[in-house]
């Protein structure tokens, strides 16, 4: 166990799972990682490892078949496989966010159909917002549904669907204009949309097509595909929560646990370039002594490591408060914008201390350089991360004047 990163307060349950999780990561993700993700395959093998561990159900509750615990083992579990490779952390992310949302929104069949089977691993959960010209400006969306009788029929193009291929079950947010007037504020005329298809690529069931894996920088092995609806037909009794509307809010709380889990992708890679400059800069020799008894290299280990420990800190901190209860858009937003940025930093050095080495698809730190950017813009940008924290400021210390 390192020394860094390390999380007061843990029960021995929590301790237990993690250390689980470390030795999986350890032992069959770590000595495959960088060979599957030179070939953009998917870890079938992982992914069904991960299945057999229960983490599928980590946050579902145990009534559900789920192991019922906490935003806090979650994220930590998710720093540990993203130490592994990031990929993976990525597959079981947006899992959790539509089991989240169904769990704290769902009506009580959608809960009792959906849960056993995602705390299982046999329903793959995959949720979908953006799309092509919207980026950011979710209020923006312009996929629509439309009431027909006891279904709606949805119409648009989604973007950026993280196991679009995979899954089989997709919480979709378009807009629905039912008793909102033109002219009523955007975010109040969306809904999300649980919609089930077969997993795999082309049209997966009448009216929606996945058409095939979107080719990336890094963030391989998982697959993000567009998704296109085209008259879909989708029961009433699918909308989440089985009430219009609330679409938006219901997908900015999952949101709120997705951003937790990118601060934990972000601390994970962070520690997984440490470990690696550290080590390489006590192997490799220059001017007649290791480069790590030189002070320029010890003091880019100095920042590194600090910044792998402010980051785990401020996770574990966003984490705790959702616990608890209370609203955590700024503390999350706060811990996705520093720990995306110091992990980019923290690879960046561990690339420079490499050396040329660091340019070969030979070393691990190579793959991390490329994963690394993913986090700047996943779940929100930095600059959006940043005014949510600037409007959450300014509501906090309002000025009495």
């Amino acid at each position: 166990m390192s020394r860094l990163a390390q999380t007061a307060g843990l029960t021995d349950v929590q301790q237990e799972i993690l250390a689980t999780v470390r030795d999986f990561v350890d032992k069959e993700i770590l000595p495959v990682a960088t060979e599957l993700e030179h070939r953009d395959e998917y870890p079938q093998a992982i992914v069904d490892g991960l299945k057999e561990l229960g983490l599928f159900g980590l946050m579902i509750p145990e009534e559900y078949g789920g192991l019922g615990e906490s935003l806090l083992t979650y994220a930590l579990c998710v720093e540990e496989i993203a130490r592994g490779w990031m990929s993976v952390s990525g597959i079981i992310n947006t899992h959790f966010i539509v089991a989240y949302m169904l769990k704290q929104h769902g009506t009580q069949e959608q809960k009792d159909h959906f849960l056993p089977r995602m705390a299982a691993g046999d329903i793959r959960g995959a949720f979908s917002m953006s799309e092509p010209g919207l980026g950011s400006d979710v209020s923006a969306i312009t996929s629509k549904a439309v009431k027909d009788g006891e279904e709606y029929v949805l119409n648009g193009q989604k973007m950026w669907l993280t196991n679009g291929g995979t899954s089989s079950l997709v919480a979709v947010l378009v807009r629905s204009d039912e008793g909102h007037p033109e002219g009523s504020a955007p975010h109040k005329s969306m809904t999300t949309f649980l919609v089930e298809k077969e997993p795999g690529f082309g049209e997966v069931r009448p009216g929606l097509t996945i058409p095939g894996k979107i080719d990336k920088m890094g963030y391989k092995g998982v697959d993000t595909t567009e998704l296109i609806m085209d008259g879909l037909r989708v029961p009433a009794d699918r909308v989440l929560g089985g009430v219009t509307g609330r679409g938006f809010y219901q997908m900015m709380d999952g949101v709120e646990v997705g951003r937790v889990n990118v601060a934990a992708r972000g601390c994970g890679v962070a520690q997984r370039a440490f470990e690696l400059g550290v080590s390489y800069a006590q192997q490799r020799h220059t001017f007649g002594k290791p480069i790590a008894q030189h002070q320029a290299i010890q003091f880019k280990l100095a920042e590194m490591a600090t910044k792998v420990e402010a980051a785990h800190a401020m996770m574990v901190n966003a984490a705790r408060k959702k616990d608890s209860g209370e609203r955590n858009d700024l503390e999350a937003g706060m811990a996705k914008y520093l720990a995306s940025e110091y992990c980019k930093e923290v690879v960046e050095d561990a690339f420079r201390i490499h050396g040329g080495y660091g340019f070969s698809k030979e070393y691990e730190i190579e793959r991390l350089y490329r994963e690394a950017p993913m986090l700047l813009i996943g779940e929100g940008t930095a600059e959006i991360q940043k005014m949510i924290i600037g409007r959450r400021l300014l509501e906090e210390y309002r000025f009495q004047g």
